[in-house]
């Protein structure tokens, strides 16, 4: 949260599966267009929160499975763990809240006695949440005696059931609601409260989201029943509150435009990224679409046109380098002319490229230094580099568009490509 120096414009704080991640669709569309969107106008001064109910190992395991941008606070295991950037460092505090008549041990004794609990996998069991499967027919009768028990023994639990088989115990301050109230409490001490917030969600974990005041909510299309449920019992009133007609992601995207909280339409829904009007130089938005093109070039989803080559010279200086993430250094105008080599080398196949972190800086009255990560997706293959260019307006005018005069790539740990000569920028 350091990043920001003021208020955020917007959060969004958003469940994963089912939610900003959509797993009936295989290609990703949805969570890739919401990409888009956030990078181009957003990332700079926003705030990316991902809540969910996956502990910290399935989370990452999400991160590897699936193209999602890197949210800047994380809230995992159900409301109950908060970490904060890349290298998601715990808020103690949080922690420490969560203390509070709280006795794993005796959770653990009282859970024992119900043979209709199945408990989850290990990794699923964290200092301040045991969860279990259970039946759906068993699980209104199981939470009422359990949670009777558990405060007769001095604890002051919650019980929350989600996804039709999901059975997670919390101390009663924690929950992704709570989770949310007190990072909205958090940001306000610091004269940072977003001018802002949209929850998302789908299940009935993420009901709290939107009990908190101030904040916008969207269920998104494919909300399940338990979630539609509550809302109609508890904010069918509430205009702050929406179901989306659109799944996953896209009814975040909606929900977006629907309470007017910024631009909300993705560069990817933009047929001729050329033909962008934009109303100042926005760098993030012209790396964005520099990408999508080079995306759609290879995927032959745009024709071989000298036309679009003479346009992208246009916008690299003559002078201007690339250095290779091999550390071989070209001009650009060279790498430009290499497109012609790979136009729709990669038509009819599972190819994807898109961009993270995309995180401006003016170093000049003319100039911008862009930082970001550059993914590509090539079937099972994932790669990504460390990417920083150097944009320029100068004798530019907002129609022209900024000029390219360096891009420099270095290969992320873990994420090289095994044959460099097929990474073309």
């Amino acid at each position: 949260m350091d990043r920001l120096t003021s208020p955020a414009r917007l959060m969004i704080v958003s469940d994963l599966d089912h939610t900003m991640v959509d797993h009936h669709d295989p290609d990703n569309l949805s969570l890739l267009r919401f990409n888009a969107l956030w990078e181009a106008n957003y990332r700079d001064n926003s705030l990316l929160v991902f809540s969910t109910g996956r502990s910290p190992t399935l989370y990452k395991e999400l991160r590897k499975e699936k193209p999602m941008l890197t949210p800047d606070i994380t809230i995992m295991s159900v409301g109950t763990e908060i970490t904060y950037g890349n290298s998601m460092v715990p808020d103690d505090g949080w922690e420490s809240f969560l203390n509070n008549k709280w006795d794993r041990k005796i959770v653990a004794e009282e859970t024992s006695k119900f043979p209709e609990l199945s408990l989850q996998s290990e990794t699923e069991q964290r200092p301040h949440k045991v969860s279990f499967y259970v039946q759906k027919d068993k699980a209104q009768g199981v939470m009422k005696t359990l949670s009777k028990r558990l405060e007769e023994r001095g604890l002051d639990v919650k019980i929350i059931y989600s996804g039709g088989m999901d059975l997670d115990i919390l101390p009663q301050g924690a929950g992704k609601g709570q989770a949310l109230a007190y990072l909205l409490k958090k940001l306000k001490s610091e004269g940072k409260l977003p001018n802002n917030t949209l929850a998302c969600g789908d299940s009935g974990n993420d009901a709290e989201l939107f009990s908190i005041p101030d904040v916008y909510g969207v269920m998104v299309a494919n909300a399940q029943e338990e979630l539609l449920q509550w809302h109609a019992a508890n904010a069918k009133n509430n205009p702050k509150v929406i179901h989306a007609s659109e799944r996953c992601a896209a009814g975040i995207i909606q929900a977006i435009g629907h309470f007017n909280l910024g631009p909300s339409t993705s560069p990817r829904d933009v047929m001729d990224l050329s033909d962008c009007k934009m109303d100042n130089f926005v760098p993030a938005y012209e790396v964005v679409k520099f990408y999508l093109f080079f995306e759609k070039w290879r995927r032959g989803e745009i024709e071989h046109s000298e036309h679009y080559l003479s346009n992208l010279k246009a916008v690299c200086r003559p002078s201007g380098t690339f250095v290779h993430p091999s550390g071989v250094e070209k001009s650009l105008q060279e790498c430009v002319t290499s497109f012609r080599t790979c136009h729709g080398d990669k038509q009819g196949k599972q190819f994807r490229i898109w961009v993270d972190q995309v995180l401006p800086a003016q170093v000049g009255s003319d100039s911008w230094l862009v930082s970001f990560k550059k993914w590509e997706l090539s079937g099972e293959d994932r790669r990504c580099c460390i990417t920083t260019v150097l944009l320029s307006s100068k004798n530019k005018t907002v129609a022209d568009g900024l000029t390219w005069t360096h891009v420099h790539q270095t290969w992320l740990h873990g994420a090289a490509s095994s044959d460099s000569a097929t990474w073309f920028y």
